[in-house]
């Protein structure tokens, strides 16, 4: 029996499920955690919801995010977009800090709307969240309160824009952080980028293609137990190419060898290199040198 997943589909109906009272806004809303006792009818239970969540607090409170579970620290900011599934694993009455909703239809006409899947930290995972030093924490509360404040006053034609300026301010704010924490720890992402090129080397030399065809971005982020959005930042913050690119690189340098070393013809080495369709290879291996195969082959061998 499929296990039950509980929608939040309106920050409203949030609020009415926790027992705190009515939002100041039906899109946005901040709740305080030290008012907040979470009904115990909600503890381990699966819930999801159609808007975006910041949470920051200072104390122990577990969550569960997909295979793993989490523990609060001081000055750790987790982030989720609509429709990642969570389950709260003890009550949060002890714990300090808030809690930021807010709904796609607030920005949607606005500046925010055009840009709001830059910020790919709403895709992490939950162990990959961002810990903030006390000046940073310190920043981001004040954001929180500038949002809080206008929410207090009566909504007139100014609102929507002072509250999606604040929250653009908010998520530019946590871009610089967490590149900041990824430059903090460059020697654990050297080893990630090893990992990383081990990986797809390992994937290609047993031939795992030919069965499962080209290496995707999701096995690899599985097999260093990253997210595939936090994975592809950190190489694009330490090597300026994203996971993606990374793996481009190898399969046509391999392609390369088997171009000019074989006389096999280029449908034949695509499918060597796990491509089910030629010309998906042709065009990326066209993408990433500006030469098709053909003209790659001809050209090198007709120079020897």
């Amino acid at each position: 029996m499929k296990e039950e997943i509980i929608r939040i589909e309106s920050i409203s109906q949030l609020h009415k499920m926790i027992g705190y009272e009515e939002p100041e806004h039906p899109l946005i809303s901040v709740i305080e955690v030290s008012k907040l006792t979470q009904p115990n009818q909600f503890l381990n239970v699966k819930m999801t919801s159609d808007f975006y969540t910041i949470m920051l607090k200072d104390a122990n409170c577990g969550l569960v995010y997909g295979r793993n579970y989490y523990d609060f620290e001081e000055g750790v900011l987790i982030f989720l977009g609509p429709n990642q599934v969570v389950q709260s694993t003890s009550e949060s009455h002890s714990a300090n800090g808030w809690m930021l909703f807010f709904h796609p239809d607030l920005f949607r006409s606005t500046h925010l709307g055009q840009t709001i899947d830059q910020y790919s930290f709403f895709s992490y995972d939950v162990h990959e969240a961002l810990h903030l030093s006390k000046k940073e924490e310190n920043i981001l509360n004040d954001c929180v309160d500038n949002i809080s404040y206008e929410l207090s006053q009566n909504i007139d034609g100014h609102s929507r824009n002072l509250l999606v300026s604040n929250l653009e301010l908010m998520l530019n704010y946590c871009n610089r952080f967490y590149e900041r924490q990824f430059n903090t720890r460059t020697t654990q992402n050297q080893d990630i980028i090893s990992k990383v090129t081990r990986i797809i080397k390992d994937y290609y030399n047993t031939q795992e293609q030919l069965e499962h065809g080209t290496i995707s971005i999701d096995f690899i982020a599985n097999n260093v137990n990253l997210s595939a959005n936090y994975l592809s930042d950190l190489l694009k913050k330490e090597t300026g190419r994203n996971t993606k690119e990374h793996i481009n690189d190898f399969v046509v340098n391999k392609a390369k060898s088997l171009i000019l070393s074989t006389n096999k013809n280029i449908s034949e080495i695509a499918y060597d290199l796990g491509f089910n369709y030629p010309h998906y290879f042709s065009r990326m291996f066209k993408k990433n040198t500006g030469l098709t195969p053909e003209k790659y082959r001809n050209r090198n061998l007709n120079q020897n």
